[in-house]
């Protein structure tokens, strides 16, 4: 089965700027305010970047699905960065049920969003589960699927063997690091991933458009094979705070600066 309307592709570079987690204890460049991601999301478009993974923080500088500043937050973009793919995430951090990540992708109706498999799914293979993905393929949203190992893309894979996931042309994340001792990665960890991958893609009978991400020290060797394996990226404080010379980026748009400047040094 195949999506409805088309989705754009996903971006070459896509920053992540803060994530769920992170405050301005971590490190002061980090954004909390949409104000402050709107203007990382500038200087890290004219470092390079080309879309920008969002999250948005309640008053107190916390993670929260809020549909109203979500619709803020991408209504100032549009404004500020109107050629920035941007996209919303419905991230749980262990306070949101599948039913309340649902529920903001449907209040916000955004162009883009990034959906764990595993958190959906956290209620089990429920008939709102369904009907939630049809919709939102026929509606055009492009849903960039969370995956942290090679066994959730075999369980992506099942999934839209039998019809519960739409499978026209799937957007994918590989995440590496996330639950490793210590949150480090190496570029080695990508391979089961794109295996799994290739089994995906010859099962269905479909292409997909993925990216990676990468925590700890080594994201920018991580990055760089995903790219060399044909692969697009995603970077940023989110994940990492360090440069590939070991020191502590100055903010979000170096991190960018670093990974181009590294991607040159490498071809």
């Amino acid at each position: 089965m195949t999506s409805g309307a088309a989705t754009a592709p996903l971006p070459a570079i896509m920053i992540a700027p803060n994530g769920a987690r992170k405050g301005k204890a971590d490190h002061p460049a980090l954004p909390v305010t949409i104000e402050e991601t709107v203007a990382t999301a500038i200087a890290c478009q004219k470092a390079g970047a080309d879309g920008i993974h969002a999250h948005v923080r309640d008053a107190d500088g916390k993670h929260v699905l809020d549909a109203g500043l979500y619709r803020e937050l991408l209504a100032e973009l549009a404004r500020e960065v109107p050629n920035l793919y941007a996209q919303i995430t419905t991230e749980a951090v262990g306070q949101y049920s599948p039913t309340e990540q649902r529920a903001v992708v449907e209040a916000v109706a955004p162009s883009a969003v990034s959906i764990s498999v595993r958190e959906m799914l956290s209620d089990g293979e429920t008939p709102d589960v369904k009907r939630f993905y049809h919709d939102q393929a026929q509606k055009g949203v492009a849903i960039q699927h969370i995956l942290y190992s090679r066994e959730e893309v075999e369980l992506l894979t099942d999934l839209c063997q039998r019809g519960i996931i739409p499978h026209g042309a799937l957007q994918l994340l590989f995440v590496l690091g996330r639950y490793t001792e210590g949150q480090v990665s190496a570029p080695e960890d990508l391979l089961p991933f794109i295996a799994a991958k290739q089994a995906l893609e010859a099962q269905l009978q479909t292409t997909t458009d993925w990216a990676c991400c990468a925590f700890g020290a080594g994201e920018t060797a991580c990055l760089l094979k995903a790219e060399s394996l044909g692969g697009k990226v995603r970077i940023g404080f989110e994940n990492n705070m360090l440069n590939t010379d070991g020191s502590l980026a100055r903010d979000n748009a170096e991190r960018v600066s670093d990974l181009i400047r590294s991607r040159a040094t490498q071809s």
